[in-house]
């Protein structure tokens, strides 16, 4: 009887006998077998034809086609699990993707992972031939993370399609905090709002949008105006637009619209009276985009336009990203609940809503502090003199 995830059995003749599925060079599969006089000498010559069997050279395999077995295990180089990954990742989602991907794993893993086997992947080996290389040492925290992201999207694509060793490195980095992200504080986010109301266009209005919705910057910038339902106040976020590099073209990039990060980025927004009105006032009879008429708004732009509005009132000048954490702060600062805050950004967890975009001000910690004093008060004045 074979064992339990194995093609492999005691014949009656004696002799043991190992099935496995084989690839002809027409691209069709056929079942085959190897033979020996014990279990352990079937099951190593089986190792060494199902290893020729998913060469760097072959086609890309399905799951479906390639039932995965607990007990063979094969071992091919680290790149040629890429690349292989790649290329199943350019099939099933988007180009951007595909490309920051791409570009990632060409400019810091490809070369430094030359002939290394999957086998011996480890945190020391990455650590010694990526991050401890004199050309990487300045890499950010979250480029190493992205870096070992990557990595173990690959190893785990390996040993599902390749059934390498199963390897997961750790991606857990002490936290910076010299990375914090900033908000707005309240006395420059009324001079910037106080700003943008004075000769109000559309560029400033899809400021104020985004301050008042947590809009991501490829987001307002691909935003129609199909998307946004004025008679029931609420906008549609259904794509994103971002500048794109083409392949084997060094230089060249274009401008390209695509669906939102994420599919719980693809989203409903409710909007106020007051966003009403003002998109109302601005909106342009003949355009098609709310901040870009008749194409998208080139983010790099747009992020532009902003940090001149800021340097205009002689403020700090901040990232456009910016102005998504203060709304996320604002509205908890407001009372709303994460729950709530986390469907309106578009993240797929409240953790996320919490951990990256709720940064609670100092006035904020005095409220509650006051509310905790005020609770205490009534016990005031009962202390034995």
């Amino acid at each position: 009887m074979p064992r339990r995830g194995e093609n492999i059995r005691k014949r009656n003749d004696g002799r043991w006998e190992g099935r496995y599925r084989h690839r002809e060079t027409d691209g069709t599969y056929k079942y085959k077998s190897v033979y020996g006089k014990t279990y352990r000498e079937v099951k190593e010559r089986m190792n060494i034809m199902l290893s020729q069997t998913f060469l760097p050279h072959d086609i890309l395999l399905q799951k479906e086609q390639l039932p995965i077995t607990e007990s063979i295990e094969s071992d091919i180089l680290f790149n040629d699990a890429a690349e292989k990954w790649l290329t199943q990742i350019e099939k099933t989602r988007k180009y951007s993707t595909y490309i920051k991907y791409l570009k990632l794993y060409e400019g810091h893993i490809k070369d430094a992972l030359q002939e290394v086997r999957i086998s011996d992947i480890s945190n020391d080996l990455i650590a010694e031939k990526i991050f401890e290389a004199e050309c990487q040492r300045e890499l950010t925290e979250n480029m190493r993370h992205s870096i070992i992201a990557l990595i173990n999207q690959t190893l785990k694509y390996a040993t599902e399609y390749f059934r390498c060793p199963t390897i997961k490195l750790s991606n857990k980095h002490p936290k910076d905090r010299s990375n914090h992200i900033e908000i707005i504080n309240h006395s420059d986010q009324a001079l910037l709002l106080k700003y943008l109301y004075q000769n109000l266009d559309v560029s400033k209005a899809g400021i104020i949008l985004c301050m008042s919705t947590g809009l991501r910057l490829g987001e307002i910038c691909s935003l129609k105006w199909e998307d946004i339902d004025l008679e029931q106040m609420v906008l549609h976020v259904n794509s994103t637009v971002q500048r794109i590099a083409l392949l084997d073209q060094n230089t060249k990039t274009t401008l390209m619209t695509t669906p939102p990060k994420s599919v719980f980025s693809v989203r409903e927004i409710p909007i106020s009276e007051e966003i009403k009105e003002l998109l109302i006032y601005t909106k342009r009879g003949s355009d098609t985009y709310v901040v870009g008429g008749d194409k998208p708004m080139e983010p790099r732009t747009y992020q532009n336009r902003f940090k001149k509005y800021l340097r205009d009132i002689k403020v700090k000048e901040y990232n456009f990203h910016i102005l998504r954490h203060t709304f996320a702060t604002n509205c908890i600062d407001s009372g709303m609940d994460v729950k709530s805050l986390s469907e309106i950004l578009g993240h797929s967890d409240v953790q996320i809503t919490l951990n990256r975009y709720v940064h609670p001000t100092m006035d904020t910690k005095r409220k509650y502090i006051a509310t905790l004093s005020s609770s205490y008060r009534q016990y005031y004045g009962q202390v034995d003199k």
